[in-house]
């Protein structure tokens, strides 16, 4: 198996980690880190539901976890996401230049993927089973917040 494949579900399992510290939380089973040169520097997960926020995905949340880096260090980041971004954090990830992207699933929910492809983003999705599970265990369980969720964000997001 290819090392960096081998790496990249290693990082994944710690944003896997994170979208479960949200579930116990009573939030949205999302999970994010931030990695670069081969060490997690942030880690995040989605807190829409736990701090009635508007923007806290997991992206964000790890996006600003990290605090503010330089120019250079973004370009040298891989965001790993359990799920596809939305376009809110797909258009950090480019604002900040993160130049890679690895997404644990993208077949419950597509985000922004197209964007970032359109804006030169490295996409890689592993297709892993547990975030989905941990997606559709959550809506199974609470289908209002799902629904709400969904309605706030209207058409931009897509479940699949």
């Amino acid at each position: 198996m290819d090392k960096n494949i081998i790496k990249d579900k290693e990082f994944m399992m710690e944003a896997i980690k994170e979208a479960k510290k949200s579930l116990e939380e009573g939030g949205l089973p999302i999970g994010s880190v931030l990695v670069k040169n081969g060490e997690i520097i942030s880690r995040g997960h989605n807190k829409l539901i736990q701090n009635n926020s508007v923007i806290l995905h997991g992206e964000m949340d790890a996006i600003e976890n990290a605090g503010r880096l330089n120019g250079e260090e973004y370009k040298q980041i891989t965001l790993y996401t359990t799920l596809s971004p939305c376009p809110m954090c797909s258009g950090a990830i480019i604002l900040y230049h993160i130049k890679r992207v690895v997404i644990g699933e993208n077949s419950t929910l597509m985000g922004a993927e197209n964007l970032l492809k359109e804006n030169d983003v490295e996409l890689r999705c592993l297709n892993m089973k547990e975030p989905r599970e941990l997606l559709n265990q959550y809506i199974k369980d609470n289908p209002k917040h799902w629904r709400e969720e969904l309605e706030k964000v209207g058409s931009t997001t897509s479940l699949k």
